[in-house]
């Protein structure tokens, strides 16, 4: 039994759909990091000349100010333009930022919308199972390596900031273009290396994020029997109500069998019965098929009510194949079924002579 308890078997598909009901998916926060930090240096490069300005835009408003009177209700349009103006310079962060979490976490996870993850709990009241999720292995492992990345970080870009340092010398002798074009150039260095460097943190994270979330929903060998049992009774479910839904059709099938005008035969192996009412319909439309005990019971009742029976195998055996029941026939058909009614004329007009 204890074997049993322990958690070793690998999630089932139906265990992992529950938990995305529930809000509980993959997420690495430092993919949503990494991805907010591009975007973040993206926004630096194709809207500071826009900053520059809106920052100037504002001054300007302030300094216009300084000629007026400082009533309240200046005071109030003041802040009113100064907020709209840091509004609109802020909107491009926000909305950017919105649309790479979004991007990030459906990368991770794909689409889902549930509320199920903000419903409150009581259960999460609890002062001692938040004590233990406090301090728990995961947490700690978690604090650890974000402080490792922190000081990582920081020493990488040290040891690249004093390889700088050594070009000083030689670099402040230039003109200031070519010192701000020397500053820019290793500042997109340093750029790139902390990216690569925060790349590499943020894959890590998502395989261990990735470990962690199948790890926790793992079950236990008792657990994988009682899902199969209700799988296995769902399908016995689903099965019955098959097999009903199949009779149902199968008996109104054969009442509809009077109402048809002729049986096309195999002769021994498939039956197949349709009626051609060209006042309704543009083609002859099958009204029953079967193969064997089931086209043995059509010829009986066909026979019962004096309906034409005519062998014509090919016919037969196409019919049953592409056609459904309550469907007009193709017009790769037309031709053979048109000798077949030509027959039953025939027979017909035989019985009123």
């Amino acid at each position: 039994m204890a074997d049993e308890q322990e958690k070793t078997e690998a999630p089932s598909a139906r265990k992992i759909q529950k938990a995305r009901e529930e809000g509980n998916v993959l997420k690495s926060p430092d993919v949503n990091a990494f991805l907010g930090l591009v975007v973040g240096l993206i926004l630096v490069f194709l809207c500071f000349n826009f900053w520059i300005k809106g920052v100037g835009n504002i001054f300007e408003n302030v300094y216009s100010y300084f000629n007026e009177d400082f009533s309240r209700n200046n005071a109030m349009s003041l802040a009113i333009s100064l907020a709209f103006q840091m509004l609109l310079l802020l909107a491009p962060i926000f909305a950017s930022l919105m649309i790479a979490g979004i991007v990030a976490n459906i990368f991770q996870s794909g689409f889902l919308l549930t509320t199920k993850a903000i419903q409150p709990k009581l259960q999460k009241l609890n002062f001692i199972s938040g004590l233990k999720n406090l301090i728990s292995m995961k947490k700690l492992l978690d604090g650890f390596l974000i402080t490792f990345k922190v000081l990582t970080a920081f020493v990488i870009a040290f040891f690249v900031f004093l390889s700088f340092i050594k070009e000083l010398t030689t670099i402040s002798l230039f003109p200031v273009g070519e010192q701000m074009i020397w500053f820019k150039d290793k500042a997109l260095i340093l750029i790139a290396i902390l990216l690569t460097f925060f790349l590499i943190m943020a894959t890590l994270d998502y395989f261990l994020k990735r470990y962690q979330y199948y790890k926790s929903l793992r079950m236990t060998k008792q657990e994988v029997k009682d899902e199969f049992k209700n799988q296995e009774g769902d399908q016995q479910i689903k099965g019955k109500i098959r097999s009903l839904m199949f009779q149902a059709a199968k008996k109104r099938m054969m009442q509809n069998i009077p109402n048809a005008d002729v049986v096309v035969t195999n002769p021994t192996h498939y039956a197949v019965a349709l009626r051609y009412d060209n006042t309704k319909e543009k083609a002859p439309r099958v009204l029953a098929k079967g193969v064997d005990f089931l086209a043995q019971k059509i010829k009986e009742i066909a026979k019962e009510h004096k309906i034409p029976i005519i062998e014509n195998p090919p016919l037969a055996r196409a019919l049953y194949k592409d056609v459904d029941i309550d469907k007009e026939i193709p017009q790769s058909l037309y031709q053979a079924m048109v000798e077949v009614l030509i027959k039953v004329r025939k027979i017909n007009d035989e019985k009123k002579k």
